[in-house]
C-alpha cells in the first residue's frame, strides 16, 4: 500500500527535523508567529544532551541579537552575553590591521559573545513557553515519503513508530543532515584539512570588550571577549598536526596559543577544557524540494573564520518564519521559491567570503603580503568601505529578515 493509500497520520503544518540552536530558533520564531509546528530531536531536552549546545563561544552579531530579542529568547541569555565594542583584525608578520569600533558605527556593541551552551538553555527555556509547537525528543526520523500535498515522516519514538503528515518538511539536522538525503539534494564539500580548537582562557589585561583576529599560515587564530574577563580562543591548526596539539598539556597549549595569538592582551593562562572540531565547507546545491526546505547547517556549513555560521543560519531560520507566517500554505512553491531568491545574496556572500579569506589570508604565499596589508589598510582608513564591512560582520546582509533590523524607540 502507497503512502498516498495507507490510513492518514497526524497532521502538522510544518515539521522541522533537527533541534540544534537553528532548529530550535525556527519553532520558537513560528510559535511567536501563531504557526502550529512539530520538533523533532534525536536528544532529550537537556542542555547537556544536544550536540549543538557545547562549549563553543558564538559572536552573534547584532542582527542575530536583534533577531532573538524579536522571538523571545534573548531575555533568556542576556545575562551571560558580553557585548564586542572593537574588532582588531591582523595578519602575523605583516603590516596593517584593521579596527571597527562600535562607537564610530553609531551603536553601542557591534555584537556579543555568548557561549553556545548559554544560548542552548535559552532556547530550551523559550520552548517550554510555546504554546503552538509539539515536540518529540528524542525522537529519530526514519525515512520520508511524498503525498499530494506535502510528505509523511516516519519517526521512530520510545513509544514506537509515529507518522506525522505535513505540509512543509523542513532539514535543520545539521552538516550531514539526513534529511538533504532522504530529499535526494546533492552536497558540494571543501576539506580545509584544518581543526579548530576551542577553550577559554584568562588574558593578563582587561580585553575592555574587544574582538581579535588573527591569521597566518596555519590558520586563524580569535579571542573573543567574554564575562569575567575570560576571553574565547578559537585556534585553528593543520589536520595533520591536530593529535599533537591535543596531546599537548595545558602549559604547552598556552604556549602554542600565545605564539599564535600574540601578546596584544599579554600572558595568556588558566585554559579551560578544550574541545576541537573538523573543519570542512558543505553546500547543498539547492536549498528546496517540493515542500521542503533546508536550513542552517544542513544547507551550509561554513569555514568557521569571521563567526558567521550561526549568524547564517539563524537569518534563514527567521527569514522562513516570516514567509510562512504571510502564506495560507506553508508549503506552497512559489513561497519557497521567494525564500531561495532571499536568501541567495546572502547565502553565497557569505559563502564567498569566508572561504575567500580562507584562501586569501592563510595562504603560504609571501607574494601576497603586501597586497593583503593594503586591503586590511583601507578596510581600516577608508570610512565608507569600514562601514560597508561592519555592516556586513553586524549581520545587515541582502534582504534581512524583518525581525533582525533595527528598531527605533
Amino acid at each position: 500500500m502507497s503512502a498516498s493509500e495507507s490510513p492518514a497520520g497526524d497532521a502538522s503544518g510544518v515539521l522541522i527535523v533537527g533541534g540544534g540552536l537553528v532548529g530550535a530558533s525556527l519553532a520558537i520564531a513560528l510559535d511567536a508567529a501563531g504557526i502550529a509546528a512539530t520538533l523533532i530531536e534525536t536528544a532529550p531536552p537537556r542542555a547537556d544532551a544536544q550536540p549543538s549546545y557545547d562549549e563553543r563561544n558564538l559572536a552573534l552579531a547584532r542582527a542575530s541579537v536583534n533577531g532573538l530579542e524579536a522571538i523571545g529568547v534573548w531575555c533568556h541569555a542576556n545575562a551571560a552575553a558580553t557585548p564586542i565594542q572593537h574588532i582588531h583584525v591582523s595578519r602575523a608578520g605583516e603590516f596593517g590591521s584593521a579596527r571597527i569600533g562600535a562607537g564610530k558605527q553609531g551603536v553601542e556593541a557591534l555584537g556579543w559573545t555568548l557561549p553556545a551552551r548559554e544560548l542552548g538553555m535559552a532556547l530550551l527555556r523559550r520552548l517550554d513557553e510555546c504554546t503552538w509547537l509539539t515536540r518529540l525528543a528524542p525522537a529519530t526520523l526514519s525515512a520520508i515519503e511524498p503525498l499530494a500535498d506535502g510528505w509523511r515522516a516516519r519517526i521512530q519514538t520510545a513509544h514506537g513508530e509515529r507518522c506525522i503528515d505535513t505540509a512543509l518538511l523542513v532539514g535543520a539536522d545539521g552538516s550531514e543532515s539526513f534529511v538533504r538525503g532522504q530529499l535526494d539534494i546533492a552536497a558540494q564539500r571543501h576539506d580545509y584539512r584544518q581543526t579548530l580548537f576551542v577553550c577559554t582562557v584568562t588574558p593578563e589585561r582587561p580585553h575592555a570588550g574587544r574582538a581579535w583576529e588573527r591569521f597566518a599560515d596555519a590558520g586563524p587564530v580569535a579571542l573573543l571577549p567574554l564575562a569575567e574577563g575570560r576571553c574565547g580562543l578559537v585556534l585553528t591548526v593543520a589536520a595533520e598536526a591536530a593529535d599533537a596539539v591535543a596531546g599537548l598539556d595545558d602549559d604547552d597549549f598556552i604556549a602554542l596559543a600565545q605564539l599564535r595569538s600574540g601578546w596584544r592582551l599579554g600572558r595568556l593562562s588558566r585554559p579551560g577544557r578544550r574541545h576541537s572540531y573538523p573543519i570542512q565547507r558543505i553546500a547543498a546545491t539547492r536549498l528546496t524540494a517540493a515542500r521542503a526546505v533546508l536550513v542552517g547547517n544542513a544547507a551550509q556549513t561554513v569555514h568557521p573564520i569571521g563567526a558567521q555560521g550561526f549568524n547564517l543560519g539563524l537569518r534563514d531560520a527567521l527569514t522562513l518564519a516570516e514567509l510562512v507566517s504571510a502564506s495560507a500554505d506553508p508549503g506552497d512553491a512559489a513561497m519557497l521559491a521567494t525564500y531561495a531568491t532571499r536568501r541567495a545574496p546572502d547565502r553565497e556572500g557569505t559563502m564567498a567570503m569566508s572561504h575567500g579569506l580562507v584562501q586569501l589570508a592563510c595562504l603560504r604565499q609571501p607574494l601576497l603580503a603586501p597586497l593583503r596589508s593594503l586591503v586590511l589598510l583601507a578596510c581600516d582608513r577608508l570610512p565608507p568601505l569600514q562601514r560597508a564591512l561592519a555592516r556586513r560582520g553586524m549581520g545587515f546582509r541582502g534582504e534581512p529578515p524583518l525581525a533582525m533590523m533595527e528598531r527605533v524607540p
